[in-house]
């Protein structure tokens, strides 16, 4: 969704090439922030999509593993009542054996055949005690891998809420037709209306909006471990005024989305976690027919997502 951007800047290059003489310095200064700003983009969507893969991979993971100690869990109980009936058996065999030395006179032919059998009886509870046991060291593994599984997926909720609270508290000056904050599938969204942000096609961030972000800011860079993903946009309606700069609403979604990140990182946010995106009037809370619906669809989302490293580790760990 930078690509408006970079194509923005591609344009702003060449259109200011034709328009009038530009220095070779600059002109290949610009080009080569413009080739820069594009191998970002790429890079961030790979790993936009990387990390999309591996948390479907988690959720997949995380239900295969649970589904394989319960099937051990069945066999667990199967081969203890195996053992179980055999080692009754071997019993019942060690008891007819006591009984046949007692009377040799009369079982001696049958002797060497309880003797075999008792034998076989005996090799076969000791196959069976050794497979129950590899059993129990499996599931003893299987139930330490999902239980650190569900520790880390825990603690990450748990930092999610901590966070969650943090930020609405960090914004409790601001009213609820200006912003809201709540979690869902394990992110964080901070929706900000645009009477908080922006006048009417402005890219420039309100003094009032500037400091919702800045207060934001202050949570956001003393967190850890998070991805912030900053998503312009807009109702259905044209812009006004249009320039060379911003054609459509594609373009105003995503210059103001540009600009609260730079508000971000001015405030101390480090850019390695922010990423910008326009998604115009393509993503709307409410259909664009009444200006109520059109004021909750102009808005910015501040998208909170937790780093799910750790777990693809153990993750990767587990198909080793």
């Amino acid at each position: 969704m930078r690509v408006l951007l970079y194509s923005i800047l591609g344009s702003l290059i060449i259109g200011s090439f034709t328009s009038c003489i530009v220095p070779k310095k600059q002109f290949d200064e610009l080009l080569a922030e413009k080739v820069r700003m594009e191998a970002d983009l790429m890079q961030m969507q790979k790993d936009m999509t990387t990390l999309s893969s591996k948390k479907d991979s988690l959720a997949t993971a995380l239900e295969s593993t649970a589904s394989d100690k319960k099937a051990i869990e069945e066999e667990l109980a199967k081969t203890n009542e195996k053992l179980s009936n055999l080692q009754a058996d071997h019993d019942k065999l060690q008891t007819y054996y006591n009984n046949a030395l007692n009377n040799s006179g009369r079982m001696n032919r049958d002797l060497k055949e309880q003797q075999e059998r008792l034998l076989a009886l005996q090799a076969t509870l000791k196959e069976a005690t050794y497979n129950n046991e590899l059993l129990e060291d499996s599931l003893a593994i299987r139930e330490a891998r999902v239980k650190e599984l569900e520790d880390i997926v825990a603690e990450s909720q748990r930092a999610i809420g901590q966070l969650k609270e943090n930020i609405s508290e960090a914004l409790l000056d601001f009213g609820s037709n200006e912003l809201s904050v709540e979690q869902r599938n394990g992110n964080i969204y901070v929706s900000l209306s645009e009477q908080l942000l922006f006048k009417s096609s402005s890219i420039n961030v309100d003094e009032k909006g500037k400091k919702a972000l800045q207060q934001l800011a202050g949570v956001l860079k003393t967190t850890p471990d998070i991805h912030i993903l900053i998503e312009g946009h807009t109702d259905n309606v044209p812009i006004a005024g249009k320039s060379k700069y911003m054609q459509d609403n594609w373009d105003l979604s995503v210059l103001r989305a540009t600009s609260i990140v730079k508000i971000l990182v001015n405030a101390g946010v480090n850019p390695n976690m922010l990423t910008p995106a326009g998604r115009g009037e393509f993503s709307p809370v409410a259909p664009n027919n009444s200006d109520a619906n059109k004021a909750k669809n102009r808005r910015t989302e501040i998208i909170i997502t937790p780093d799910l490293s750790k777990l693809f580790s153990i993750l990767e760990q587990n198909q080793n």
